[in-house]
């Protein structure tokens, strides 16, 4: 039952971050735009540059479980290659328990009043002409923390099993 359970947060992780990934191509033909229009017609938008800002924040806090699901976080293996699997289970367990846990819980106990004075006045951007709905890009920043946690659930589901399966 947990392993389905990790199953399931591993997929919903990794299609979550392939289809967020294709923003990628939307910030690259943006960014051309920006600089196409500015430097042949001298024409530019604030909202323009901002979405590019906004589409990488957004790429960032929402791939972060879909790093940590495919490994792609910055680790170090010196001794960690060298366990067997598990002691690298109960290393990457305690990792999630110890380190991503309670960094995630911070970054939710600080974000909740940061995201909810944005939403009491609606937030829009400080610049005139800007992206007016500045209130829900800052929701991600409840996002980033809740999917850490989500995949970090499932690493320690593995963690656990790898250290059960292998005695």
């Amino acid at each position: 039952m947990l392993r389905t359970l990790a199953d399931q947060i591993d997929r919903f992780t990794d299609f979550l971050g392939r289809i967020v990934s294709w923003s990628i191509l939307l910030m690259v033909g943006i960014t051309f735009l920006v600089v196409v229009l500015r430097y042949l017609f001298n024409l530019g938008w604030v909202w323009m540059q901002e979405s590019v800002i906004y589409l990488h924040g957004a790429l960032f806090m929402l791939t972060a479980g879909y790093g940590l699901l495919h490994g792609s976080h910055v680790r170090v293996d010196l001794l960690y290659q060298k366990f067997s699997p598990r002691q690298q289970g109960l290393v990457d367990f305690l990792g999630a328990l110890f380190l991503l846990t309670p960094f995630c819980g911070l970054i939710l106990w600080q974000g909740w009043e940061f995201v909810g004075q944005s939403w009491s006045v609606f937030e829009g951007s400080a610049e005139s002409g800007g992206i007016p709905a500045t209130y829900l890009f800052k929701s991600l920043v409840l996002a980033l923390p809740t999917l850490l946690l989500i995949q970090g659930l499932s690493q320690m589901i593995r963690s656990l099993i790898r250290m059960v399966e292998n005695p």
